[in-house]
């Protein structure tokens, strides 16, 4: 289970101690009685990863080298029919000033998908780089985020090794890495190598975005928005342009010896499951009622353990109230999670006979609303995991895991110990 952007810091508004560790997770804390628990630093050192760079080394893979990046990942998630030649970026609509200064890189994250989608639809129906014999095509996910497909249509294939528009991001291969600037301020796209693809993409990507603020600031939607006092998607922040890659990496089954399904929330997810080719239960973002949406969550994993001898879970609630600083909806969201999605989930579960790994993709800590290279907890419980806590009373949090029994691990070491657990 991967609890996206659990880790954070003690926090004033809950008590001065993390969110995670203000809530109340009875059944989070009965695995750690009835397993271990730790830490992950997730990528390494230094590096604070974006979801999907977190995902790849929780899964035993190489987020520099083995993805494509998070512009394939989305679109695969969103089922864009991406050729050889093509270029995919992740896309945030934003509010962004006249001067290129980022004022809000999720439009105050009141955008909904049909006002998303609405815009969408203009910008691709403008055609913007018709005249470089290139298609650009947005398309809306969830909420702010979105799809930026570039399909050449003369001039040859384009290349993903430009860099990122959006200042909060740099691409390291494959790889999404946070940024904290002290500045925010739109960045021109270059060209990562010398070949003459990159420019071109670089400089029609600069051109698209150029070309994209005129057709925005159009739109009945912005003009909704400002009559009713709410931020207007003025701009986009796009980031980590992928190709399909000449060379899949290995699927998840050859790397590892089973079969595996992914219960997935968000678009890019669902991408992961489907480059790794695991199973794809795409469940969708949560909506209306929090825990019955949880209790569904738990359904579903429940019927894919059932089927499959590996279930990757990821639930995507503990991430956005982290990037809003809002510690106590984050406290009240773990709890939500611990109540309706692990109650019910290991109910009945003989844990004699599975296993179970809770952990975080990153942390993304109120006080610093983004997210960080700190390490975040991991339990590990169930057949075979030697029950080292015993007794109760170990807390679900960051400081049962920095001195719990398995230590400080790397991401890439989480599914070794699920599959071979230590003393075992």
């Amino acid at each position: 289970m991967v609890l996206d952007g659990v880790g954070d810091r003690p926090h004033p508004a809950t008590g001065n101690l993390s969110p995670v560790e203000a809530a109340r997770t009875p059944h989070l804390d009965s695995l750690i009685d009835r397993g271990q628990v730790g830490q992950v630093v997730v990528i390494g050192p230094g590096v604070a990863p974006e979801s999907d760079a977190g995902v790849f080394a929780l899964l035993g893979y190489d987020p520099v080298n083995d993805s494509p990046g998070r512009g394939v990942l989305e679109a695969l998630g969103v089922e864009i029919p991406l050729q050889p030649g093509d270029v995919a970026l992740r896309l945030n609509f934003a509010t962004i000033a006249g001067d290129g200064r980022v004022l809000d890189a999720r439009v105050g994250r009141s955008l909904s998908t049909h006002e998303s989608t609405e815009l969408a639809k203009a910008l691709t129906s403008a055609d913007l780089l018709k005249d470089r014999g290139i298609r650009a095509e947005v398309r809306a996910t969830v909420g702010h985020r979105g799809v930026l497909w570039l399909h050449p249509t003369e001039g040859g294939a384009l290349s993903p090794q430009i860099s990122n528009v959006d200042p909060f991001y740099e691409k390291v291969g494959g790889m999404g890495q946070a940024r904290r600037p002290e500045d925010p301020m739109v960045r021109p796209s270059v060209p990562l190598d010398e070949t003459a693809e990159a420019r071109r993409t670089a400089d029609a990507l600069n051109l698209f975005l150029e070309r994209a603020g005129p057709v925005l600031a159009g739109q009945r939607v912005n003009a909704r928005r400002a009559i009713t006092g709410k931020k207007i998607a003025s701009g986009l922040l796009v980031r980590n342009a992928g190709s399909l890659p000449a060379r899949p990496p290995v699927q998840f089954a050859s790397a590892w010896g089973v079969a595996g399904a992914a219960l997935t929330e968000m678009p890019v997810e669902r991408g992961i499951a489907r480059v790794l080719g695991l199973e794809d239960r795409y469940v969708g973002p949560m909506t209306g009622d929090r825990d019955a949406g949880y209790a569904e969550r738990a359904k579903v994993a429940r019927e894919l353990l059932s089927r499959f001898p590996f279930v990757y879970v990821h639930l995507k609630g503990p991430d956005e109230p982290g990037h809003d600083g809002d510690a106590v909806r984050k406290q009240e969201i773990v709890e939500a999670i611990d109540r309706s999605f692990f109650g019910p989930f290991l109910e009945g579960l003989d844990l004699e006979h599975a296993r179970v790994a809770v952990t975080a993709d990153h942390a993304t800590p109120c006080v610093i609303k983004g997210h960080s290279d700190d390490p975040v907890p991991f339990v590990l419980a169930g057949a075979g995991v030697p029950r080292v806590m015993g007794g109760g009373g170990v807390k679900f949090g960051e400081s049962a895991a920095a001195r719990g029994s398995l230590g400080t691990r790397r991401g890439s070491e989480v599914l070794s110990l699920l599959f071979h657990p230590p003393g075992r």
